[in-house]
């Protein structure tokens, strides 16, 4: 039986604008399995952000299927959509959002205000505290968001990524705003989260950081070029690939 997450059958994604249609990404087959951790890669316009969106269920595809362990989601209406992406998938992204002005704890608790059962027993509490722990920022709880630094912040931004136990998290450009070090630390958390059992999706241009996952989806004009264990794919620094 197959241990698949995800499965993405000729997925499809056009844009129109005053009757010009521009498609962003066509005919892409793949499927990622539980625990797995992929970065997509590609120059700019290749359609990887578009793609790392309709994985999200940020976006709806034009043609194609998009499986979600074993739910046909492009039948999914927009408030089916809103739950199964609370419920289901932690996002992290380059520019942190974070809400300004509020402690870390309520940063990290904000996904699960989101659940329509009230939290009567002290749950919320665990949940985001173990969040914290698993990134190192337990010491900074009660730390305004705005009193961090860069790298801190997305650490923030993973915990709460992680606070309702997702079955997938999305990491996109997650380091593209922080120097060498911070973003060093912060690759070495998503790799250990991997290693734990968390699927990881992550979207960059950069390729250091790709070479933290463990497969490579490389796209280029809106077509999966290639798809390869990192070990068997080389990339030049300008995100090309190497034969």
């Amino acid at each position: 039986m197959s241990n698949a997450l995800i499965q993405v059958q000729n997925l499809c994604k056009t844009y129109s604008d005053d009757g010009v249609k521009t498609t962003a990404l066509c005919g892409a087959n793949f499927q990622i399995e539980k625990g797995e951790f992929v970065a997509i890669m590609g120059p700019s316009g290749s359609g990887k952000s578009t793609l790392m969106q309709l994985l999200g269920l940020l976006d709806k595809p034009t043609d194609g299927k998009y499986i979600f362990e074993g739910k046909d989601t492009t039948t999914f209406d927009d408030d089916a959509l809103a739950e199964f992406r609370n419920k289901r998938i932690g996002f992290v992204f380059q520019a942190f959002n974070l809400l300004p002005r509020t402690s870390v704890y309520e940063n990290v608790e904000l996904p699960l205000l989101y659940d329509e059962k009230p939290d009567n027993n002290g749950s919320n509490k665990e949940k985001v505290s173990a969040a914290l722990e698993a990134v190192g920022m337990s010491h900074r709880t009660d730390y305004m968001s705005n009193q961090l630094s860069g790298g801190e912040k997305q650490r923030v931004a993973i915990a709460r990524a992680l606070v309702n136990n997702p079955d997938v998290v999305f990491a996109d450009e997650p380091t593209g705003n922080l120097d060498s070090k911070s973003g060093i630390r912060v690759m070495e958390i998503l790799q250990k989260l991997n290693n734990d059992g968390h699927t990881i999706i992550l979207v960059t241009h950069e390729t250091y950081t790709a070479e933290h996952s463990k497969r490579i989806i490389y796209l280029r004009d809106g077509e999966i070029v290639a798809d390869d264990p990192v070990k068997n794919r080389r990339v030049a620094q300008d995100g090309e690939l190497l034969k």
